[in-house]
């Protein structure tokens, strides 16, 4: 099964971590969170993927190679200028069967295959992953009527609310409606979608997710590194590969 892992950001929100060093090389003991990505999408079956790549492409080249090293194919497919989270697949050529998208910032202990045999049971354009999110407003909301009457007064009121994982999985056919090469979003592909009467799944999850894109969760990240680094059989002893480098860093 083909997968394909967007690593092209910049990862602003980790600076000045990532100024020399790209988000998905971030360690997280003795692997880079893109190495523990990649084992747990070889458990599930993925072993045909795909990087789009921008930001310090030559070193995500140098130190995973064409990918034999973790069991798997690996091809780079790189951004002359940022296309957002969708725009990237215009420049992948063989995406004909259904194929897994994922944000390289992510640990979680997500059944992708499970996720993928669901997208095909449902034969969606697309199925988006989402994972149970509560979020407190850390002040007083008030509810107002048309004569602006207070009606209701909930002091520090917690929401929940079902979030995108920054995980898909797509039917080739949606291809056709991405314009090749220009910057385009999976929100509002999403949108347009369902506007043209496509139909999106959501796979609800509710295990363990981090978006290790922010600091705070970096920190979570690195707490549980050997669970997930185990899910995947990813060796905790073994000796990751010494860059070697051809192009200035």
């Amino acid at each position: 099964m083909k997968a394909v892992i967007l690593a092209g950001g910049r990862g602003t929100r980790l600076a000045p971590y990532t100024t020399i060093l790209p988000k998905p090389l971030m360690p997280f003991g003795d692997y880079p969170i893109l190495e523990i990505i990649i084992c747990q999408l070889r458990e599930h079956g993925f072993t045909d993927i795909t990087l789009t790549l921008g930001y310090l492409a030559h070193l995500f080249k140098a130190y995973f190679g064409n990918g034999h090293r973790l069991g798997v194919n690996i091809g780079y497919s790189v951004e002359d200028t940022p296309l957002g989270t969708a725009g990237p697949l215009t420049l992948i050529s063989d995406l004909d069967t259904p194929f897994l998208v994922m944000n390289a910032d992510l640990l979680t202990d997500l059944d992708y295959s499970d996720l993928y045999r669901y997208h095909c049971h449902e034969k969606a354009a697309i199925t988006v992953a989402l994972h149970p999110k509560d979020v407190q407003v850390a002040l007083g909301v008030l509810e107002l009527n048309e004569n602006a009457e207070v009606i209701k007064y909930i002091e520090k009121p917690t929401f929940s609310y079902l979030v995108s994982m920054g995980i898909y999985v797509v039917s080739p056919r949606i291809m056709q409606f991405l314009p090749p090469g220009q910057r385009s979003e999976f929100p509002d592909l999403v949108n347009m979608l369902m506007q043209r009467g496509e139909k999106v799944s959501g796979y609800v999850f509710r295990g363990e997710w981090l978006d290790v894109g922010r600091l705070e969760d970096y920190t979570r990240a690195t707490e549980s590194f050997k669970h997930l680094a185990a899910a995947a059989a990813l060796p905790i002893n073994q000796e990751p590969p010494v860059f070697t480098v051809s192009e200035p860093v």
